[in-house]
């Protein structure tokens, strides 16, 4: 989960432009409006290279106890990522759970470490750590995803923004986007995330999409793209809500299930 590649020439990211074009005083599109709180649970975790063919089958039990949580309907969905551009102190590998309360996120985490399927010689000897997120805006289709691409587009907000700019970000022009994506099949979900437990400072927030196929990816940047014209870009605008010097891209392999 939950992390993502919208370049464009001109020194921005399509998705820096996609920023731009939904703060107010831009073209807009149909308004997207807030839903109540989705809460994500991501274990992140970093193998050692030589355990990486080890890894996978580590974290496979986990889905039984995932499985379960989201039957009962402590959850509504989970997954598994692996990461497909690799940094010196990132991780590798990730697991992750979704819900509508933070309740459903703890009591399935207590249902993990209850069952001892969190703990193998192999998980024990990676390098860990959790974060958990909530979303305001976000959509799936119900189904398994196998073998799909998760892309993740990481951004800080300016100490000075506006208390409203996440919502005109997410509102006005990212989820209107991403929703048509995924009523066309393009992707099978999204979501613009932020820290719901700040283990990191403040004002980042996450956009997210998964899509089942490679081809996907192309074809959402070629959406940017042409929602760029839509809304041509206006640097000072952008600049003036969100640190650009903040930005990260993240692109990884997914298993997911969403109810």
């Amino acid at each position: 989960m939950h992390k993502r590649c919208w370049s464009v020439c001109a020194g921005l990211c399509g998705l820096a432009a996609l920023v731009v074009a939904a703060i107010p005083g831009t073209a807009q599109t149909q308004e997207i409006k807030a839903k109540p709180a989705l809460y994500s649970y991501v274990a992140n975790w970093q193998f050692p290279r030589a355990n990486w063919p080890d890894a996978v089958k580590a974290l496979e039990p986990v889905n039984d106890v995932m499985q379960k949580a989201q039957a009962n309907g402590d959850i509504v969905a989970y997954g598994s990522d692996v990461n497909l551009v690799h940094q010196p102190d990132a991780e590798t590998h990730d697991n992750w759970w979704s819900s509508i309360t933070l309740a459903g996120l703890i009591k399935t985490l207590n249902q993990l470490h209850a069952s001892g399927d969190a703990a193998s010689p192999t998980m024990n000897a990676a390098k860990h750590w959790d974060e958990v997120y909530v979303s305001h805006y976000y959509n799936w289709k119900a189904g398994s995803v196998k073998g799909g691409y998760t892309h993740i587009s990481v951004y800080k907000l300016k100490a000075d923004a506006p208390d409203d700019a996440l919502e005109n970000i997410g509102g006005h022009m990212v989820a209107p986007l991403l929703e048509k994506l995924l009523a066309d099949g393009t992707i099978a979900e999204y979501e613009i995330d932020e820290m719901a437990i700040h283990t990191q400072a403040p004002g980042t927030f996450i956009i997210v999409y998964i899509t089942p196929t490679p081809e996907g990816l192309d074809t959402v940047q070629s959406a940017v793209r042409e929602a760029l014209k839509a809304s041509p870009l206006n640097g000072q605008a952008f600049g003036a809500v969100v640190d650009d010097s903040g930005h990260r891209d993240g692109l990884y392999k997914t298993d997911c299930n969403y109810k």
